[in-house]
C-alpha cells in the first residue's frame, strides 16, 4: 500500500489513507487481532468517504481492504475504485466466490491481480476468474507469476518491483482516463 501510495502521489494524485479499527488497535496495543465485522468496516468507508467528498474520490485497498471498497463504491457514487489483490475467494473457500456485487458495479473499476493467486479460485490462474461473471466496468490488470501480493517467483525471470511498477503504471493511467 505504501508503494502504491508514494507512486500515485508522485503521478500528481493525492493520496489519503486511514486504517480500519482493528488496525488502529493493533497498532497501539502490538497484539494482533481478527479484522472487525463487515458493517463496523463499511462504516469506517462510509466515514471517511463522508470526510472526503465522494464526486471526485477513487477508493480502494489491499485484499480484503479492496473488497470492502468493492461493496461500498456504488452506494457512495465514488468516481472510481482501485483494488490490489481482490480476494474473488476466500482462503480455502474454492466453492463461494466473492463476487456476487461485481456483476452490476456501476463504478468504473481497476483490479491489479497476481496470476497465480490462491484467492483466484481453483487452480488460483486468471482461468479461475475469466469464469466468474463479471461488470462489465471492471478491468483486470495482470501481474504475470504474481502472487496475493503481486510478488513473483525467481524462476519467472521477474521481480517484485517490476511487477508493483507495472501495476502503479496502470493505475496511474486508470486514474488519468476517469
Amino acid at each position: 500500500m505504501t508503494f502504491f501510495a508514494e507512486g500515485l502521489a508522485e503521478h500528481g494524485y493525492r493520496v489519503a489513507r486511514f486504517e480500519f479499527p482493528y488496525m488502529a488497535a493493533r497498532r497501539e496495543s502490538g497484539k494482533r487481532k481478527p479484522p472487525d465485522r463487515q458493517p463496523v468496516l463499511l462504516d469506517t468507508w462510509r466515514a471517511v468517504i463522508a470526510e472526503l467528498g465522494a464526486d471526485q474520490l477513487v477508493i480502494g485497498g489491499k485484499s480484503m481492504g479492496g473488497r470492502m471498497a468493492s461493496l461500498i463504491a456504488d452506494e457512495m457514487k465514488v468516481k472510481g475504485l482501485l483494488c490490489l489483490g481482490y480476494p474473488f475467494y476466500g482462503a480455502g473457500r474454492k466453492d463461494k466466490p466473492r463476487t456476487e456485487h461485481l456483476v452490476g458495479l456501476k463504478t468504473p473499476t481497476l483490479i491489479c491481480q497476481g496470476t497465480r493467486d490462491p484467492l483466484n479460485g481453483p487452480g488460483g490462474d486468471r482461468e479461475a476468474v475469466s469464469a466468474l461473471k463479471l461488470s462489465k466496468k471492471i478491468r483486470i490488470h495482470w501481474a504475470e507469476d504474481g502472487d496475493h501480493d503481486l510478488k513473483p517467483r525467481k524462476a519467472s525471470g521477474l521481480t517484485h518491483d517490476q511487477n508493483l511498477g507495472s501495476a502503479l503504471d496502470v493505475a496511474a493511467s486508470f486514474l488519468a482516463g476517469l
